[in-house]
């Protein structure tokens, strides 16, 4: 009479440490996972603990937030990969953490059958456990939403566990000094907050008391200021950036002719890579009557522009020069501990390079891959999309556009913020064979052109550093002026098809 019931019972974890059948005798056993600091991106070696998402004794569900950390790259959320409960916080907020090392301990049910082992410890007998009670869902009275013009936040009106925000959004939080618990329900899908839920609690906040600058004029004494993670990995990279003996070289381009295509290249930029609202008229005539022309998929918000600038030109330039010099496509393996182990080079096939991004979270270089396989307006709808992710807060980059194999060849345009012409860019290990500084452009009178009359050019400045170890001085300036070959004479893209 019990065969029929018997196999719904053990369906429920309490049944089956209750009953047993004649394979074997199930258990449950109760084991505490050390949960450790993956490497959440190449080159990763350490995090520091941002915001925990949750506390000691909490029952947390699998892929519910644990915290969130933040590398020299970028910030992540950091998810369970257990059900059970958090035991213990090894590390504290505003660490830093290894990776490697312990996060947290998360206690988990982990079910054996009679004779298994779990790791080296003995299986405990098993317990009879009593079936959970069910407990009637209390309905609760909807409240107002906070994008309400009527919402009046309460106090307290949800824990710190109830809150599901993105970092971006809780950073945005505490750099506010607001509390999330007041914003929830949020927006999002099943009560995300959002950042816009932020931004409508701001904008009504009647409250003065924010925090704002120190001025100058108020400070009486000295302050001192900790080096955030990304400034602490600049200092520490140009710290290592001694160990490289440089050799620079500085000479100025002529872009006359990359100003006078620029009007051209600009009226005739794909209509995929322009936004929505750009008002292009579709042809007169339909290009796909007889058969569907070839039509790209519009790119997402942050990829769109509507008109180029120099750098794409040159950064394309500056590939094609680059896979006639397999040396700047370059980059070191260092020797082992073994004295007679040398140095080698691996020689890419593509033209790699790194951008060097001012963030307000601090400087970055992630890496266009394969430059020399991307039209100019590709290049340029990458460069705005990267520019959009650094602008955000934090700085939205991800492994993805910072790999550890970055560019053989970094590239600082400099003359985008200032007047200056000439720099002197530090190459750090790891960084490919070269740097170079981009100043601003400016007309000039050259008095070499215009059969002795002199001719008004557009010039710009560039300032090269590469590695001494592996290039040499002579090496690098026949391949600048291998790039000036593309560089004043642009027509050759269209001759060599881009």
């Amino acid at each position: 009479m019990f065969a029929r019931p018997i196999p719904r019972l053990l369906g429920r974890s309490w049944a089956r440490s209750s009953f047993h059948s004649t394979a074997s005798f199930w258990a449950s056993k109760r084991v505490v996972h050390k949960f450790k600091l993956a490497d959440i991106g190449e080159g990763i070696t350490e995090c520091e603990v941002i915001k925990w998402s949750v506390k000691p004794l909490q029952v947390i569900q699998a892929f519910e937030p644990l915290c969130e950390v933040q590398s020299d790259k970028a910030s992540v959320e950091i998810t369970s990969p257990f059900e059970g409960v958090v035991k213990e916080l090894l590390v504290q907020e505003g660490e830093v953490a290894k990776v490697g090392a312990g996060l947290c301990l998360i206690e988990v049910d982990e079910e054996t059958k009679e004779g298994e082992e779990v790791g080296k410890e003995a299986s405990t007998p098993a317990v009879e456990i009593a079936p959970p009670s069910v407990e009637e869902p209390t309905l609760k009275k909807r409240g107002v939403h906070p994008l309400d013009p009527k919402y009046v936040p309460e106090p307290g009106q949800a824990r710190k566990e109830d809150v599901f925000a993105a970092p971006s959004v809780r950073h945005l939080a505490r750099q506010n000094g607001v509390d999330l618990g007041l914003l929830v329900p949020g927006s999002g899908k099943a009560g995300r907050i959002e950042k816009r839920d932020v931004e409508a609690y701001l904008a009504r906040s009647t409250t003065t008391e924010q925090t704002t600058p120190l001025a100058v004029a108020d400070q009486q004494e000295d302050v001192v200021v900790e080096l955030g993670r990304t400034r602490y990995g600049m200092w520490k990279a140009m710290v290592k950036s001694l160990e490289i003996p440089h050799f620079g070289y500085s000479t100025t381009l002529d872009v006359t002719e990359l100003h006078n295509l620029l009007p051209i290249f600009n009226n005739h930029i794909p209509p995929h890579f322009l936004p929505s609202t750009s008002g292009t008229q579709p042809p007169p005539v339909n290009p796909s009557a007889l058969y569907p022309a070839p039509s790209p998929p519009r790119v997402t918000e942050s990829h769109q522009y509507t008109r180029l600038t120099y750098l794409p030109i040159l950064l394309k330039t500056l590939s094609k020069a680059m896979i006639e010099w397999p040396l700047l496509r370059s980059s070191i393996t260092p020797g082992t501990n073994d004295p007679t182990a040398k140095p080698t080079l691996t020689i890419r096939p593509s033209a790699d390079i790194s951008i060097a991004l001012s963030t307000p979270s601090g400087l970055y270089t992630p890496t266009l891959q394969s430059v020399n396989t991307h039209s100019i307006y590709s290049l340029t709808s990458q460069l705005k999309h990267l520019s959009y992710l650094g602008r955000q807060t934090p700085c939205g980059l991800t492994p993805k556009e910072m790999p550890k194999r970055g560019g053989t060849v970094t590239v600082s345009n400099v003359g985008a913020i200032g007047a200056g012409e000439f720099a002197s860019p530090v190459l750090v290990p790891g960084g490919g064979v070269a740097i170079v500084a981009i100043g601003r452009a400016k007309w000039v009178w050259d008095v070499d052109r215009g059969d002795g009359k002199g001719e008004r050019r557009l010039k710009v400045g560039i300032s090269w550093s590469a590695d001494h170890r592996v290039v040499e001085g002579a090496e690098l300036a026949a391949f600048v002026e291998c790039w000036r070959g593309y560089v004043e004479v642009p027509q050759r893209l269209i001759a060599e098809g881009v």
